[in-house]
């Protein structure tokens, strides 16, 4: 094998490892999707001590999902799009899709996991002033 082919031969096996290292290291990345939510008005409630009011828009990528968690006061969500599955601890799971309003209960420990395509909502909070929004459950 002359000098030129060699070369040659040696750029195209270097080509070839670079690409399948790449694929692989893209594949071996199964992080799943963050869900995103954007506080759309954090204000205290007029008129009611110790309360506030949170509104947010959260999306959801497909097979997201939240851990268990509860919340300092109830929860309200509006979906836009999309469907998923929620439950309530010590409840039945709750399917819900697009126009569905979720009622989340006072401190209420519960998960939500998005469907194939993911969903979009208005979720409407009204909590103790001060507090996190979401507190993880144990």
């Amino acid at each position: 094998m002359n000098r030129l082919h060699r070369v040659d031969l040696l750029v195209l096996i270097a080509a070839v490892v670079a690409i399948t290292s790449t694929t692989f290291a893209a594949q071996a990345d199964d992080t799943p999707p963050k869900p995103r939510l954007e506080t759309l008005l954090h204000a205290v409630l007029e008129g009611v001590d110790s309360t506030e009011v949170i509104l947010s828009h959260i999306d959801i990528p497909p097979a997201a999902a939240f851990p268990r968690h509860y919340h300092p006061g109830e929860e309200f969500v509006y979906v836009l799009e999309g469907s998923g599955t929620a439950q309530l601890e010590g409840d039945e799971e709750m399917q819900f899709k697009a126009g569905d309003v979720v009622k989340i209960p006072f401190e209420r420990v519960h998960w939500a996991k998005a469907g194939a395509e993911g969903f979009k909502a208005i979720v409407f909070r009204v909590h103790k002033t001060g507090m996190p929004e979401r507190i993880m459950a144990e």
